[in-house]
């Protein structure tokens, strides 16, 4: 069959390639490019990725582990209230925007205050151009798995 091809196009395989004079070359990059929309599977790759991002199941407290939770929460509520801010760390669940489940993250950071409210704490955030804390990180209080309050070494 190749044998075939070679005497079938002999007389044309060792002509130069035609070079428009009006038009410029076109790279092989756009070349490539002009079929990108026929892609039968656009997407196909993120949804692939996506699919493959492990998540974890939410660990759910036992009444002792939600009451020592709300202990240490009181501990605070009071330290707050007398003017003071605890450096805390906290662990938490957080859940995924995009699957089931979520992740666990950990934080240590200053409170300003617990939102009663929302039910959540408020830890200062980055420090804007007038040094005053911002606060940022909010964390609802129901989705605490571990909470610390780390006392000044003396």
């Amino acid at each position: 069959m190749k044998d075939n091809a070679k005497k079938e196009y002999a007389d044309i395989i060792d002509m130069p390639h035609h070079q428009s004079s009006t038009r410029p070359h076109m790279s092989l990059y756009d070349r490539a490019a002009q079929f990108a929309p026929f892609a039968a599977l656009s997407g196909f790759e993120d949804m692939v990725t996506e699919e493959a991002r492990q998540t974890e199941s939410e660990i759910y407290l036992s009444d002792n582990e939600i009451e020592l939770i709300n202990g240490v929460i009181s501990e605070i509520s009071s330290i707050t209230g007398n003017g003071g801010h605890p450096t805390v760390s906290v662990t938490y669940f957080r859940p995924d925007t995009h699957k089931s489940g979520g992740h666990y993250e950990k934080l240590t950071g200053i409170i300003k205050k617990i939102d009663t409210l929302k039910k959540s704490l408020v830890f200062y955030g980055s420090d804007d151009i007038n040094d005053r804390r911002i606060p940022t990180v909010i964390i609802p209080i129901e989705r605490l798995t571990g909470i610390i309050i780390n006392k000044d070494p003396e």
